[in-house]
């Protein structure tokens, strides 16, 4: 038995699949996977078969041909074809994110393609594609072309590649907003964007987390739910930053959007206090609300955390307003008009 890569296209009919599949099944072809791109010219049918040996090209394009298939595609295929697309598409982001400069190579092999050409020129007009050729755009600057002859590309194969380019400009913005952070004691550590995956490190932050710490938090003490803390680590509008020891997230930093206004949290653990790291994560959050549109940022904390209280003066605290054991601290976004100039700042 052979593999054997099969694409033809039928009318987008009730039942005209199972005419093709029948026809390959009367030459005793096994039909391993299928998928079904749908085109303005009909249903196009990629098949991955198993054919006997004595089959020829020419025999399988004639049992497309009595299967009511046309612009038939017929080619051999190796064992790595076995694996759904799906799942190819998987691996293959899965390598995109610990090498980024793959992205020509990962578009080769989602596509089968037989050249991709980078240009240093950026894309003109919206990316597309053709029969025979699709344009992308590269994220980090420039432009793809790739080509194949046969068989003709597919919105299905054009969703999947941009998938694959958007998935690699995550990927490398990621990478460039990632700075060192070297403490005063010459200690160094890693600030970057927070992500879904870095769920589990930061619950372990919590955990080893005093009571006094999350209270000062948190305002009521105890870890955050489930459902906040994904709230947290990606907030619509806003921003997360996570600081990493090694594997270890010891601090974490949110702006959370409250239409014109952010309210800014930060979590350090205990033994990474007083070192810096609550000042160095405020400045970047302030910042990226200078780049938003943000009029102006909040910070909610306990009456007796002083440590923060301090660092929030030192960056330009506006008014203060206590109620009760809470203390509501506003700080002026850089570039923009301050905020109540006449409220007395904090003492």
């Amino acid at each position: 038995m052979a593999l054997w890569r099969i694409r033809a296209t039928v009318d987008d009919r009730p039942g005209y699949l199972s005419v093709l599949t029948a026809s390959l099944a009367l030459r005793s072809v096994n039909i391993l996977a299928v998928q079904v791109h749908t085109t303005e010219a009909g249903a196009v049918d990629d098949f991955l078969v198993d054919a006997p040996d004595a089959l020829t090209e020419a025999d399988l394009l004639g049992a497309i041909a009595r299967g009511r298939g046309r612009d038939a595609f017929v080619a051999r295929a190796e064992a790595e074809g076995l694996a759904d697309q799906p799942t190819r598409a998987l691996v293959l982001a899965g390598r995109l994110v610990h090498d980024q400069d793959g992205l020509g190579e990962a578009l080769v092999a989602l596509l089968d393609a037989a050249e991709v050409r980078w240009r240093p020129e950026p894309l003109t007009g919206r990316p597309g594609y053709d029969d025979a050729r699709m344009t992308l755009a590269d994220p980090a600057g420039g432009s793809y072309e790739v080509l194949r002859s046969r068989p003709a590309f597919t919105p299905a194969e054009f969703a999947r590649a941009q998938a694959l380019v958007e998935l690699s400009g995550t990927m490398l913005r990621r990478h460039q907003e990632q700075t060192t952070l070297l403490l005063p004691d010459g200690a160094e550590l890693t600030v970057r964007p927070a992500a879904a995956e870095d769920t589990e490190a930061v619950r372990e932050l919590h955990a080893r987390a005093s009571a006094a710490t999350l209270a000062s938090r948190y305002l009521g003490g105890g870890a955050p739910a489930e459902a906040r803390l994904a709230r947290l680590l990606e907030p619509a509008g806003g921003r997360t930053l996570v600081v990493t020891s090694g594997d270890r997230v010891v601090a974490m930093a949110s702006l959370l959007a409250e239409g014109d206004l952010g309210e800014i949290a930060i979590l350090v653990e205990d033994c990474w206090q007083r070192r810096g790291i609550g000042t160095a994560l405020l400045r970047r959050l302030l910042a990226y609300a200078a780049r938003g549109r943000f009029a102006a940022l909040v910070a909610h904390t306990a009456a007796d955390n002083v440590a923060m209280l301090r660092t929030l003066k030192r960056l330009g605290a506006g008014p203060a307003d206590r109620d009760g054991s809470m203390v509501s601290v506003t700080l002026a976004v850089p570039g923009r008009e301050s905020v109540g100039d006449e409220t007395p700042a904090l003492s």
